[in-house]
């Protein structure tokens, strides 16, 4: 994940269908509303160090392929349908490492569809840290990108014990935390940007995409970055609304914190899904442990996965009704 502190601004074609000049609205078609499922942070927490168990996830090393194969194991315990897209992701300093991105089914049938995803390779440099003998070991990544992960997982479990009439659809990008600090934007994000350009199923689409980075630290702040505004307004607010009113106003800001380039980016740009960024940075900085080796369990605050999972939740659960 990196930060930059300027962005593009991106135009819009508009258009609608128009019979003797007059707009045809399609209403909504909604359902009952449903009972939204609790979400159990302890749970999340418990994903969060599983992961950690099998220690830094830097692509193609034994203990990435470990942590994947237990990933892909877990989620389909969990009743969806997995596909490892393999890749080769050419990092910045020459290197080419091998990767997998991988893409979860739930409810592969319904027509209706939600993306969510996160990161799950760990950084293989720690060039954020205040001790600079320690810049070249990795970084375990509790937060960054541990957290995100651990709640898809809860949510995959959460569907299994509460059926939901809404295809979910979850990618856990690898080769997101290589690139070059101070570099150029495209040096990350290698997963979301093969993904993007290659889909699993050319013909694949989702009504709109939730990308999670960094959400499991104490006292986040998480604000509204413009690529999100500029792609995926319309759910962005929807979501922080959501937040809000469940009671989360404290992490859910109404603040801008400029461009930010993460998975989303990509994903809006070629795969033409609308996809938001949920992301700790306050307009200036991320959490005070991003690529540091304070990246490790003691970070992690079970109140933040549970409010992010929460409304990520509830989020799903009302467009399975049309009340989203």
């Amino acid at each position: 994940m990196r930060y930059l502190a300027y962005f593009l601004l991106f135009g819009f074609l508009v258009t609608s269908c128009k019979t003797d000049n007059k707009k045809i609205a399609t209403p909504e078609i909604k359902k009952d509303p449903v009972k939204i499922p609790a979400f159990n942070a302890n749970n999340a927490y418990n994903y969060i160090e599983k992961q950690l168990s099998f220690g830094t996830r830097i692509p193609g090393t034994e203990t990435h392929k470990a942590c994947k194969d237990w990933i892909v194991s877990e989620m389909k315990s969990l009743g969806a349908e997995v596909i490892e897209q393999d890749f080769t992701a050419n990092i910045y300093n020459g290197e080419k490492w091998a990767s997998t991105n991988i893409i979860c089914h739930i409810n592969p049938d319904l027509m209706n569809r939600v993306l969510l995803s996160a990161h799950w390779d760990s950084r293989f440099i720690a060039d954020n840290d205040p001790d600079a003998t320690k810049h070249d070991e990795p970084v375990m990544g509790a937060d960054d990108a541990g957290s995100g992960v651990s709640i898809l997982m809860e949510i995959a479990n959460i569907i299994k014990q509460n059926p939901i009439d809404l295809g979910v659809d979850i990618i856990f990008w690898d080769a997101e935390d290589q690139g070059d600090s101070g570099g150029a934007s495209d040096t990350w994000c290698l997963g979301s940007q093969h993904w993007s350009r290659n889909k699993h199923d050319k013909n694949y689409t989702a009504k709109f995409g939730i990308n999670l980075d960094m959400v499991g630290a104490k006292n986040p702040v998480f604000g509204k970055d413009e690529i999100s505004r500029q792609y995926a307004g319309t759910y962005l607010n929807k979501f922080w609304t959501l937040g809000q009113r469940m009671g989360y106003n404290d992490i859910f800001v109404d603040k801008s914190v400029g461009g930010l380039t993460d998975d989303h980016v990509f994903v809006n740009r070629y795969a033409k899904i609308p996809m938001f960024d949920v992301v700790n940075h306050d307009g200036k900085t991320f959490q005070k442990c991003w690529h540091t080796h304070c990246d490790d369990l003691s970070v992690i605050d079970k109140r933040t996965l549970r409010s992010v999972g929460q409304v990520v939740t509830a989020a799903l659960y009302k467009e399975s009704t049309g009340h989203f």
